[in-house]
């Protein structure tokens, strides 16, 4: 098979590394929360808080003791129910095609991400609830101190091969990598072949 030579006007397909530019852009796989579950007791209290707020309310004999039902009920719905969604809602994990991306908090954003080519090892952690949800933790341990952990993952075993296998594409493809800038710098400025 004959190989195509290329133009001068063609432009080159590595960077200025010597490595060959990725000719997939990065794409979404999943985008995770945590399992929804979280939010059972949550939303039993607002029920719960609800139904006695509804009970107590204009029962009280003085005026003020209405009110401050109604402000202790307010305040316990912020409380027991939305800062829990709040806290629901912006923990976040994003897997693509070149990373995974961990972003949680909410008034002080952390945003953690890990290559898929730097090689990492996944385990799974489930309890007996997580099991029956089919949901569980994983831990990505990529050899530096703390693991990165994604937190009741629903469909756990689905997000490990997934993982496996992205980790898997990403090592061959810098393997390649790898090998064609040895091919590259096997030429020496000074000498020629070394």
């Amino acid at each position: 098979m004959k190989e195509k030579k290329k133009a001068p006007d063609e432009p080159d397909d590595t960077e200025s590394s010597g490595y060959a530019r990725e000719s997939r852009p990065e794409t979404v796989v999943a985008r995770l929360r945590p399992h929804v579950r979280i939010l059972l007791w949550p939303t039993v209290v607002l029920f719960a808080l609800a139904g006695a707020t509804g009970y107590f309310f204009g029962n009280m004999p003085e005026p003020w003791q209405n009110a401050a039902v109604l402000a202790g009920s307010i305040v316990l719905a912020v409380f027991g129910w939305l800062l829990p969604l709040a806290a629901w809602l912006t923990k976040r994990y994003t897997i693509t095609t070149r990373r995974i991306i961990f972003r949680h908090g909410f008034f002080v954003r952390t945003r953690q991400e890990l290559l898929h080519s730097r090689g990492y090892d996944v385990s799974v952690r489930q309890n007996w609830v997580q099991a029956g949800f089919h949901s569980g933790t994983v831990l990505i341990n990529s050899g530096l101190e703390h693991p990165l952990v994604l937190k009741d993952v629903p469909n756990v075993d689905l997000v490990q091969s997934v993982l496996h296998d992205l980790m898997e594409k990403a090592s061959t493809v810098m393997g390649s990598r790898r090998q064609e800038h040895s091919a590259i710098s096997e030429e020496s400025a000074f000498w020629g072949r070394r």
